[in-house]
């Protein structure tokens, strides 16, 4: 894959997004970290206390000429809860806000437009995602990377994200890679 771009999205624990972008097409690689705070290389344990202002994140490089970044928003805005305010389910925190961090004006286009006219078509309540431009990321430990395939009999995996990988199976299954 040439030209690859980057995509910077917060959905709540970057485990979730990590395993539901890893199995996307024209995703070439798919890192979790952290993003949007104030403090320089963060550690884990400092952006669980909640003073240092960073979302966990995915970094996402992918390929526009396979799959365009309103895809890959289209994918964000049904997978996770955009509704709640630094909260995804049990997950509560600042930390696990609804972002995305744009890299460019046109990136920044169309995250306005997919959260003001296409969120809204599948969440009743109103959508709280900050749109943000990227500054910096800071990627997690190696334990944090592809944790679900890493773990799958861990029970965060079973109970959270093995439901949310087979909502991704049933509602874009043409963007997905093959099994």
């Amino acid at each position: 894959m040439q030209n690859l771009e980057t995509a910077t999205l917060a959905g709540g624990c970057f485990w979730c997004l990590d395993a539901i972008y890893r199995r996307v097409i024209g995703v070439r690689e798919v890192v979790s970290g952290y993003s949007g705070g104030h403090k320089e290389n963060p550690t884990t344990a400092e952006v669980y206390e909640g003073h240092t202002g960073h979302a966990e994140v995915v970094q996402i490089s992918f390929s526009p000429s396979v799959i365009s970044f309103r895809e890959l928003l289209e994918i964000f805005f049904v997978m996770h809860d955009p509704t709640t305010l630094n909260r995804q389910g049990n997950d509560v925190g600042d930390e696990y806000r609804s972002a995305v961090f744009f890299h460019d004006e046109d990136q920044r286009l169309d995250a306005l437009d997919m959260k003001e006219n296409f969120a809204p078509t599948i969440w009743k309540k109103p959508i709280v995602t900050q749109i943000t431009p990227f500054s910096k990321f800071w990627p997690a430990g190696e334990d944090h990377q592809d944790f679900y395939a890493k773990r799958p009999g861990y029970g965060y995996c079973q109970v959270v994200i093995d439901p949310k990988v087979a909502k991704l199976r049933q509602k874009f299954t043409s963007k997905l890679k093959p099994e």
